[in-house]
């Protein structure tokens, strides 16, 4: 019988808590997502983190441990190489991911990729180069509405990004070519993580905004995960947010699409109110997507802030049987240089109602996939062949 009845695991994507030790090969060393955050805001309102013990796993500005923290907490290292979106979580979720994806934030896509593209999508391609979605709709939009061409880009992640203009290309269309990119870097010499279709809306340059239709198309994680253990033990896996974009479908049985961080929070409270027996896996994707790659810190403090007062709602519907796991997949510093993630600590916070004696911290771990194997555990499936279990520790 599981200890507890549902677990509901967090993830604040790119809430990354101090660099690691072999940061400095990924020139990440000092990186510090929430200690820098902190740092610029000269602390940070919240509550119900700080009451779980955030700050007693990690000192922030002018923000102060408690005596009886209500969780227990912990980090965790990275045990894959890398520091994306896909690995992180394939690692909570029980893989070690030895090999990296391929990026193109330097040079663009090769010049086989982008014609083969052309060649089978009928369209040909713009731009390809490393740049903000946001600016290249900017410089490329226009163009790209009178003559149909698709705007391609990258970033500093393993993503192949096709931009284009929702009624003049068509919802359909851009979902056809996505497809199309996903199955050719496939390809061993282009193995790219995801591909994004980046739909948007509006007349001309200053005016464009990107829509909620985005669509991602991941790659199937390379193994069995927990969640791929869960469902074939016919057990809820609820995703939330891009988790069932992250891994495929693979281990889902329920998705919601969200809009936004806020509206991810507020599809999660809504899961607390009903009956389900198993995880509700939730991705918090604008810590990382509006506010880390732009460097904007007042955004990503708000983000935060507002997470938290989310939070609160939260946990007036849980149950005595429930659990909690707060954590994150990879850093973005929003004060770091460049526009990439950064290789950092990940915080793993757990709380439940049924803590009445409250929590402490635990040892820190080894890899993101001790969060997998304590799913697992508790639920009285097959353990990953990653990661240490803290069920024992949950008194």
């Amino acid at each position: 019988m599981s200890k507890f009845n549902r677990v509901f695991t967090i993830v604040l994507d790119s809430c990354g808590f101090g660099y690691l030790p072999d940061a400095a090969k990924y020139d990440d060393e000092g990186a510090d997502t929430i200690g820098h955050i902190a740092e610029k805001r000269n602390g940070l309102t919240m509550p119900n983190m700080v009451n779980m013990g955030m700050v007693n796993l990690k000192p922030l500005t002018n923000m102060h441990p408690v005596d009886h923290p209500s969780a227990y907490f912990f980090k965790c290292a990275e045990a894959s190489v890398g520091k994306d979106t896909m690995t992180g979580h394939w690692e909570i979720m029980g893989l070690n991911i030895n090999e990296p994806f391929l990026t193109f934030t330097d040079t663009g896509f090769p010049d086989d990729l982008i014609q083969l593209l052309e060649e089978k999508t009928g369209h040909k391609v713009i731009g390809n180069k490393a740049a903000s979605g946001t600016e290249i709709l900017d410089e490329l939009g226009e163009r790209h509405m009178k003559t149909g061409e698709m705007i391609v880009y990258t970033s500093a992640d393993s993503v192949l990004q096709i931009a284009a203009h929702e009624e003049t290309f068509g919802l359909d269309e851009l979902y056809r070519c996505c497809e199309i990119a996903r199955e050719i870097t496939m390809a061993p010499q282009w193995k790219v993580g995801r591909i994004i279709a980046r739909p948007f809306v509006g007349d001309h340059a200053g005016a464009f905004t990107r829509t909620a239709n985005r669509h991602d198309y991941a790659l199937a994680p390379f193994g069995t995960t927990v969640l791929d253990t869960m469902k074939d033990a016919g057990l809820d896996v609820i995703s939330v947010g891009k988790i069932n974009d992250i891994f495929n479908t693979h281990g889902i049985t329920q998705a919601y699409h969200s809009e936004s961080s806020d509206h991810g929070m507020v599809q999660t409270i809504d899961m607390a109110k009903k009956d389900f027996h198993g995880i509700c896996f939730t991705n918090l994707v604008d810590f990382d997507a509006k506010w880390g790659h732009r460097r904007n810190v007042d955004g990503y403090a708000n983000e935060l802030e507002n997470f938290d007062k989310r939070l609160g709602e939260l946990m007036q519907e849980l149950r005595e049987d429930d659990l909690v796991i707060l954590t994150a997949d990879h850093g973005n510093d929003p004060t770091w240089h460049g526009t990439d993630h950064t290789r950092e600590y990940i915080p793993v916070i757990i709380y439940s109602k049924s803590f009445t004696n409250g929590g402490h911290k635990l040892d820190d771990g080894k890899t993101f996939a001790d969060i997998g194997a304590t799913i697992a555990d508790n639920f009285g499936i097959t353990m990953p062949q990653f990661g240490v279990s803290r069920l024992a520790d949950l008194n």
